[in-house]
Parts: C-alpha cells; structure tokens; sequence
C-alpha cells in the first residue's frame, strides 16, 4: 500500500520543551495507528505538526493526499456562529456555498414569489442536486445520527449548541470529507455509548490511513493494528491492537530495568574494587586508574530506565470553607437560546457534602445548566440562589477560562493570592512541574489543561465545585487518581459526566434528570445509562 504520511528526524518542541527528539516513521493506506503517552508527553502537538497546524521545530513531515483533522479543542468553532450544523458539515465536501446559496435563494423567494425570485432559485437548486447535493445531506444526517445529534440540532446556528454538539459537528465535516487521512485528537470526548459504538465501527472500515489520540480504551482495542509510544521525547514502535501493545510494552520496561540494574550493579562493583586499590602499591594505583577509566565509559554508555509511563500521583482537595445547610436553590429554571426552550420549571435544591449527577441524553440542556449556576449564562426564566458562605467553583468542559499568552502560573494566581511555592506545589500535586509552570497556559495539552483548571479550583478553596466532563483528556492513571480525591472531598458537587468509572468513584447522592428536571435517589443500576446520558 502507498505510503500517505511520512515524518523525517521530526522535532517537536512546546514552550521550549522538547517533546519528540529526531523521530522518523510513515504511515500507509489502511494503517490504523494509536499515538499514545502519558498526559503532557507530546501527542497533541505531534498531531498538530504533523497536521501543519503547527511548525516543526526540526525535520519534516509530509502528508499525501487529502487530510481531515480534528482538534482536541473545540473553541475554534466559536467563530463558526451562523452557518447551521448541517452547512458546516456539508463544507466538508465543499456543498456549504452551494447549500447556502439554496436556502438564501428560498428565504428571498418567500419573501418575495416573484417570476424572476422562482427561477433564480430554481437555477440554484438544480445546481446543488446535480453536485450531489440532496444525496449528501441524506448521508449528512445519517452520519450526525450516528455521532448522537438530534436531527433538529442540525439546523441550528452553530452558535447555539453547546460544545459537545459543536465537536461532534465538525467530527461528521471530517468523518463527511472523505480523506485519505484522518487524524483524529480525543474523538470520543462527548459521545454516548452507541455514538462510541458507531464511531468504532466507522473508524475499523475506513479504508484511508488513521492516526487517532484517545483514552477511550475500547476505541483503541477496536480499531488500532498498530501503536506509536511517546516517552521522554523519544518514540517506539508496537504492531498490533492497543491489548497487545501494553503487554509489549510492559515486557520492554521489565529488559530495560534489568538492564538498568545489571549495569549499575558492575559499574558498583569496578568502582568498589577501584577504591580498594586507590592507596596501595604503584601497580595497584595504575589498576585503579584503569578501572576508572572502565567505570567512565560504562557510565557514559548506560541504559536508563523506562520514562515515566503511567505516572501514579497523589492528588488531595483541601478542607473546604464551612457553609451553610443549603448551598445552593433553583427555582423553575429555563433556557432557550433564540428558538425553542431546552429546558424549563427545572427547580432542585443542594445541601451541604451533597453529590448531585446531572443525567439526560446530549442536547437535553446539562451543559446549559451548569453555566447557569456558575453565572456565566443568565437563564431565559427562573432564578437560583447560592447559600450562606457559599463560594462556588465551576470547571468548564472547553477550558474557555485557560487563556494562550497567559502562563500557567498566571493562572494560578488568579484563582489565589497564595505564596508562589504554595501554588507550584499544588500544580505538582497534578503532575505540572518544573518549567511548566512558566509555560504558555496555550500550548498545554487536553489533559494538561484539564490539570490546570482543576488545580486552579483547589488554589480557589471553593465549597461548592460544579464540574462539567471533568475527566475528558485525563489518561487513565490521571482519572484514577483524581477521581479518588474529589470522593474524599466532603464539600457539595453538582456533576455532568459520561464517564461510568467517575462517577462510581464519587458515589452521588441524587439524580437530576434532564431536561425535565425530574430528581431520583442514586442507585448503581444507573451507572449503566451514565455512559448513554
């Protein structure tokens, strides 16, 4: 098969950090290819590069034939206001002009019926059916389907749907394109179950080339035959399914601390018998020089151990600030955003230490209420009231607070007034250490960014924290070990999450079914439809 990318002693360097040091690989037609790594080792700034959003900082990288990327960052859509899902989705096949010009055409035509406003459209319109137009925005509708839109989503103004639904937009303008490569970065990131499901099945019978960035386990099982491993700015090479790979990898770690050991251990014993020749005869000081020199070339030439890898951290949230009984009451919310309401009469009340799990299918207003109680929405009808000492947190699922031009450090400080060295500890309770604390907050990766805003809540000492999809881009180990420090947290928790293994962790107290409104106690027989809501 031919070859449709190729990277040549490719370079890639973040804030002045190298991440991928003189690494060369290809990919060919029918290659499913996992890059993966721990959080921060690269990966999204591999793809960006490779994907000529970004400059190499040495080498090249070379894609042959038609590429259709998808960025782990949803907010350049934001710009995208007026032109509908389905218009956006169409550009992928270059119909949005011609789709565009029918619709305006219809509109004027409504306005106006006159002879000269009826052949013009009609002109338009055969124009679009004979460009395969109508044939595509059946195949349009079938593959947003697929990805978990509602149909009457679609029409919209991108500016009006929420950023999951804007992700999966423009996963179905790359899915629609019809590439010969495809370079996906946290594709599943806001998709339910069966859209998972149909994403896994679509990705195994492309026929292109597919270099895909995912924590999503399962997708990588399903669809990968080979995978690149970031570490320590390095890349290593493994055939076969994610499954396979791990074992591999584990394997290749176990030789190398081997290694490691055996060459430490005689490096030891040179040195040893070195030191107990030092102060002895002339010949015996002459030995000992020689086996320096021995001990030098062996330390010069020595195997390391394996990279950091799966990286274990202990993550702790603070004791929250005392509130009162109630932290917060909403009373008959509603939000609409120039059509129909998505929700409305939604009222509910949380209590202190109170875990409330936000559950509804996509589109069902989750994201919408959330803004909301964070104050960065006002709501079409109702109000709602923070409690007596109340002092909420809101993480955003877009990261629309980390800001490019700003350090992470910056960041910090605005979230607290605390020391500097308090702050640097708390962003290496998340495994940000070093240097990236005077990086450009930008340039993080998903996960990287996720750490900061979640670092910036704990600095923020807030005791009511309204999380949306907090665990997207986080690698497993990350998760886990987050996830583990917000069940101990006594503080209140209002949650939207996909993510069954989450949410488990956190045990809520109630269900807030949206966009009804409707409250039930938790049980774990709905951890079941956590991923499917």
């Amino acid at each position: 098969m031919e070859t449709v990318l190729e990277a040549r002693e490719l370079t890639v360097e973040v804030g002045g950090r190298v991440t991928l040091a003189g690494a060369s690989f290809s990919v060919r037609a029918g290659d499913k290819v996992g890059l993966v790594g721990r959080n921060g080792a690269g990966k999204t700034s591999l793809l960006k590069v490779l994907a000529g959003d970004a400059e190499a900082a040495g080498g090249k990288a070379t894609v042959h034939g038609r590429l259709g990327f998808l960025s782990q960052d949803p907010r350049s859509l934001r710009q995208v206001t007026e032109a509908s899902g389905l218009t956006h989705v169409m550009s992928g096949r270059g119909l949005d002009e011609a789709a565009e010009r029918v619709e305006r055409l219809r509109r004027a035509m409504e306005a106006d019926p006159s002879e000269r406003a009826v052949a013009r459209y009609s002109r338009a319109e055969e124009q679009f059916a004979s460009l395969g137009g109508y044939a595509a925005e059946s195949e349009v509708r079938q593959l947003v389907a697929g990805l978990g839109l509602a149909a009457d989503r679609l029409d919209l103004p991108l500016g009006v749907l929420s950023g999951g639904e804007r992700r999966r937009v423009e996963l179905a303008r790359i899915l629609f394109g019809g590439t010969d490569v495809l370079m996906l970065d946290e594709p599943t990131n806001h998709l339910d179950g069966d859209a998972k499901t149909w994403l896994m099945g679509f990705l195994r019978d492309f026929r292109g080339a597919l270099l895909v960035v995912s924590h999503d386990l399962d997708l990588l099982d399903e669809a990968i035959t080979r995978v690149l491993h970031l570490d320590e700015a390095e890349m290593f090479e493994y055939r076969g399914t994610y499954s396979q790979y791990r074992e591999a990898r584990a394997a290749d770690e176990e030789r190398q601390r081997r290694l490691v050991g055996r060459q430490q251990a005689e490096i030891k014993r040179l040195a040893d018998l070195a030191d107990s020749m030092r102060h002895q005869t002339s010949k015996r000081a002459r030995v000992a020089k020689s086996l320096d020199k021995r001990v030098e070339r062996l330390q010069s030439h020595a195997a390391t151990g394996p990279g950091k890898g799966d990286h274990r951290y202990r993550v702790r949230f603070p004791e929250p600030p005392r509130a009162g009984r109630v932290v917060l009451e909403a009373e008959e919310l509603g939000q609409a955003y120039g059509g129909p309401m998505i929700f409305e009469d939604v009222s509910f009340a949380v209590e202190r230490g109170e875990r409330v799990l936000i559950m509804g299918l996509n589109g069902a207003g989750k994201t919408s209420l959330l803004r909301i109680l964070a104050g960065r929405a006002d709501p079409k009808l109702g109000s709602f009231r923070t409690g007596l000492g109340v002092t909420p947190g809101y993480y955003a699922q877009e990261h629309e607070g980390i800001r490019s031009g700003v350090t992470v450090l910056a960041h910090m400080r605005e979230a607290s007034d605390a020391p500097e060295a308090e702050l640097r500890s708390l962003l290496g309770m998340f495994g940000l250490t070093g240097q990236i604390a005077h990086q450009d907050a930008g340039t993080l990766s998903g996960g990287e960014k996720t750490k900061l805003a979640l670092a910036q809540l704990v600095a923020g000492r807030h005791n009511l924290l309204l999380l949306d999809e907090p665990t997207n881009n986080l690698d497993p180990p990350s998760r886990d070990a987050i996830g583990g420090a917000l069940s101990e947290w006594p503080g209140a928790m209002i949650i939207v999450s996909h993510d069954a293994g989450f949410v488990a962790q956190l045990t809520p107290s109630r269900v807030l079914m949206m966009p009804d409104g409707v409250e039930d106690h938790w049980s774990d027989d709905l951890l079941d439809l956590v991923a499917l809501a």
